[in-house]
């Protein structure tokens, strides 16, 4: 299974295709980091939420990069379940790629600041909070991209649908006040934590929250590419 996982993430960068989510990625964070200097936790909460479409998208072009013939074939020599989980395994590898640099570019472009009062989170503090930050979004932009992959949807059309939906509704359930955001996962809610104060209690709820969320669209996903093998 490690084989096949190195050989899609080799298909998927000696290709350039991911090239595409690379700059989308670089210029989200570049107009958001480009608005002023914020406190690292802060900043990294926003850039989270900004992140999710482009990790998503990024994971269905890396599935969608190996021809259908050799996905089969795969599928015999290894299983079903150990091929699926290759692919999500080499996804969340490129995906942790992509939080790396979205971790460091901040303090490349001056976008984050250090404490400026008494009661301000430490730099390390603020890291290892976005961090986490990130960490909520990477399972459920995988599992969202793996529901828009080829596999799945069969068509284009039906991949870009799920993804603009996913990522639309990460915005608009995500600000509502009401049981409705429960549908999305938590990024919003953890961003508007990481501006203010964050306590034990609402950390482990938003990460059993989304933890949640991704076991859902992960089960509908394994669901869906049994029903179409």
């Amino acid at each position: 299974m490690i084989a096949l996982v190195r050989l899609r993430l080799a298909g998927f960068l000696r290709t350039g295709r991911a090239l595409a989510p690379a700059l989308a990625g670089l210029l989200a964070l570049g107009v958001l980091y480009g608005g002023g200097r914020a406190q690292p936790a802060e900043a990294y909460g926003v850039s989270a939420v900004v992140l999710f479409p482009v990790l998503a998208w990024q994971t269905k072009i890396l599935l969608d990069v190996e021809p259908d013939v050799q996905r089969r074939l795969a599928q015999v020599v290894l299983g079903p379940a150990r091929e699926r989980a290759a692919g999500l395994l080499a996804a969340a590898v490129a995906a942790l790629g992509t939080v790396a640099v979205a971790l460091v570019l901040p303090w490349l472009v001056g976008g984050v600041a250090g404490p400026a009062a008494p009661g301000d989170r430490s730099v390390l503090a603020g890291v290892l909070l976005g961090f986490w930050a990130h960490l909520l979004a990477l399972p459920g932009a995988v599992a969202l991209g793996a529901l828009a992959s080829r596999a799945v949807t069969r068509t284009a059309g039906y991949g870009v649908a799920v993804l603009a939906l996913g990522a639309v509704g990460v915005l608009v359930l995500g600000l509502s006040g009401s049981v409705v955001p429960w549908l999305v996962p938590p990024l919003l809610p953890a961003a508007r934590a990481l501006a203010g104060h964050l306590g034990p209690t609402t950390g482990l709820l938003l990460s059993g929250w989304a933890a949640a969320w991704s076991a859902v669209v992960l089960t509908g996903y394994a669901w869906a590419r049994r029903s179409r093998a």
